[in-house]
């Protein structure tokens, strides 16, 4: 097939390099406009754009995908599939209709559970045991087309939506081509998705990031880690901001003061207490300084025991 790939972060990475190695004939990446990053607010190249670059394939860069002179190259091009991969555009409806093979997009999650733009961190969020990746074919909806493959796979204790990212990646390429496949087949059946059944995978807000200690161990853990890598939930700590990457929650002990920190001995690690159980911070990162275990940060900053996170 002569295929356009639409992706822009690292999580479509996997699935355009297996397209690349495959048989098919990638005529065109289409990746969204560099963008500023970090403190420097330097320009750079998505990740895909990145590797479309090293292999040589033809990159485009639309602002928005109703542009005109974009949409006469993609026609132009006649391409007999699209595969979308977090492109983080809707899809226009020409284009929708162009590729004979129409467009196909790897989501993370089982739909029709967790449409929209964060599936996998709502998952982490949510305290999910299990989750995977479908691929679909698009219509005008949101995350709303027909259902061609599935693959789960379980959410291991504490892990962060990053490193589920990041298996769901690799999960979603071999899904993908097993998709292809099976459209050049004529052989995959594809089954409308059970509205009644269907739940939203919001975009993540700044508000949600604010650690709650009020709430139950395993809520505040399932943020935590929910957030990681981005945007990272936090908390204040002396008047400073101290963001937490990993946590593990504890049915106990059950102290009932929120934000508390608490120790047990040398053998034991320092908790936090929530209203409900308390969590077990496995790495944070105080305003100013670089990640560190949660030990190191309470020696480093000499903290005694009773002092309190809002």
């Amino acid at each position: 097939m002569n295929i356009i790939f639409m992706g822009t972060p690292d999580f479509a990475l996997p699935s355009l390099k297996a397209l690349f190695e495959s048989d098919h004939k990638i005529i065109a990446v289409v990746t969204n406009p560099d963008r500023p990053k970090g403190r420097g607010g330097v320009s750079l190249p998505s990740s895909v754009k990145t590797f479309a670059l090293e292999k040589g394939l033809a990159i485009l860069q639309p602002e928005i995908l109703s542009d005109e002179i974009f949409k006469a190259k993609i026609v132009d091009l006649k391409p007999d599939l699209v595969v979308v991969v977090a492109f983080g555009q809707l899809i226009p409806v020409w284009l929708l209709a162009l590729p004979p093979f129409g467009c196909v997009n790897v989501h993370g999650s089982l739909l029709p559970e967790l449409r929209g733009a964060a599936p996998i961190q709502r998952a982490v969020m949510k305290g999910l045991s299990e989750t995977g990746v479908t691929t679909m074919l698009m219509d005008e909806g949101l995350d709303t087309g027909e259902i061609l493959t599935q693959v789960r796979t379980a959410i291991e204790p504490n892990e962060t939506a990053g490193s589920l990212s990041k298996r769901l990646s690799v999960i979603g390429a071999g899904a993908l081509m097993k998709t292809i496949e099976g459209l050049e087949r004529g052989d995959l059946e594809p089954r409308a998705q059970d509205n009644e059944l269907a739940s939203l995978a919001l975009k993540i807000t700044k508000d949600e990031a604010r650690i709650d200690w009020n709430r139950r161990a395993n809520d505040v853990a399932n943020l935590i880690n929910a957030l990681s890598p981005s945007p990272g939930a936090y908390a204040e700590f002396r008047g400073r901001r101290i963001k937490f990457w990993n946590a593990e929650a504890l049915l106990e002990p059950d102290i009932k003061i929120p934000g508390k920190i608490m120790f047990f001995g040398k053998e034991s690690s320092p908790l936090i207490s929530c209203k409900r159980g308390s969590i077990r911070p496995i790495l944070v990162q105080l305003e100013g300084k670089k990640k560190m275990s949660f030990e190191d940060f309470i020696r480093g900053q000499s903290i005694k025991e009773g002092e309190k996170l809002t």
